[in-house]
């Protein structure tokens, strides 16, 4: 590096939320995310040490629980540490669930659902994303239900609209959905709030956690047609469409990554950066693509989808190689 260059980091924040215990317990969400750490120090170069995990694991040692208020202070520290260049990541495996707007006349967004409920927003994302440098990417893999869109504005490049969408997301599920409905996320709040059941999920977040509550409620905004944005580093890779679900897959399932439960679209993830060779780059596009491929092969009824600038969807994944993708090896199996 000549002078004083800055050296580019590659920074991440992995989210794991299995929800043990609870009427809403996963399996595979923290799978996903120790699977991710191994692949993003081996494949990508990212320093063990760059990477913040927050789980659910009660035993694991020097947990951090992966409340609302701890996922955005990880990744708003993320953020605060970038500089022009930076690789930014953010994996979160655990349940999606999408939100009426006051206003909106039957219209939704789209939130996932930390450990405390304390929903994030795709307000929130849209925030975040804002506040990182003009040439650094904050890349989003979100392997939960309805997650299409998770970041508010970002132009899409693969969903229902430009791909001729796919089949009902509600058809038969293989194992469990990484969806809780709005009625069970109210349900579940007002037992804190103090807050009758029939208000909107705003009125629980905002007694329940005041200034650590979504900004979407701060700022009760009505969301009428967006202006136009100029491209940023924001990408989003989701497991599925807005209308659809999220799989996942339990232990004793043929599609289950080396035998242990994991998040279909996770698992497909990791089948084709496995697939490439390892000096390859796999474009965010290219990743979407083979990973609705394999989804199909194995009969999962979701379609992952890709929200991104036009020079973004063809760059590289986490950017670590200018390279173009070579001829891959035989897809492993799920």
């Amino acid at each position: 590096m000549e002078g004083n260059k800055k050296t580019m980091q590659m920074l991440a924040t992995l989210v794991g939320c299995n929800y043990a215990g609870t009427p809403h317990e996963l399996r595979g969400c923290i799978n996903d995310v120790l699977a991710m750490r191994d692949t993003l120090v081996a494949r990508f170069g990212f320093a063990p040490g760059d990477i913040t995990v927050l789980t659910d694991d009660r035993d694991a040692a020097g947990v951090l629980i992966p409340t609302g208020a701890n996922i955005k202070r990880a990744l708003s520290d993320m953020v605060s540490r970038a500089a022009p260049g930076d690789v930014l990541f953010f994996h979160y495996s655990g349940h999606g669930t999408l939100v009426p707007r006051r206003h909106g006349h039957g219209q939704y967004d789209e939130a996932i659902v930390p450990t405390d409920f304390n929903l994030i927003t795709d307000v929130d994302f849209r925030q975040l994303v804002d506040r990182v440098p003009e040439g650094a990417t904050f890349t989003m893999v979100s392997d939960s239900c309805h997650s299409g869109g998770l970041i508010d504005q970002e132009k899409e490049q693969i969903g229902p609209s430009s791909s001729g969408g796919g089949g009902d997301g509600l058809a038969a599920a293989r194992g469990r959905r990484r969806f809780l409905p709005y009625a069970a996320v109210v349900g579940h709040l007002s037992g804190a709030s103090g807050v009758d059941a029939s208000h909107h999920v705003a009125d629980h977040l905002l007694a329940l956690f005041g200034a650590d509550a979504s900004a979407k409620f701060h700022f009760h905004q009505r969301h009428d047609a967006p202006a136009p944005r100029r491209p940023d580093g924001g990408i989003l890779l989701s497991g599925c469409q807005t209308d659809e679900t999220s799989e996942d897959v339990a232990a004793d399932d043929d599609a289950a990554e080396g035998g242990k439960a994991c998040g279909a679209f996770s698992s497909a993830v990791q089948a084709v950066l496995a697939a490439a060779h390892p000096a390859a780059a796999v474009s965010n596009r290219e990743l979407v693509m083979r990973a609705r491929e394999v989804l199909a092969e194995k009969g999962f009824e979701q379609h992952p989808c890709l929200y991104c600038s036009d020079a973004n969807a063809d760059a590289p994944f986490l950017g670590h190689q200018e390279e173009k993708l070579k001829p891959a090896a035989t897809m492993p199996a799920l």
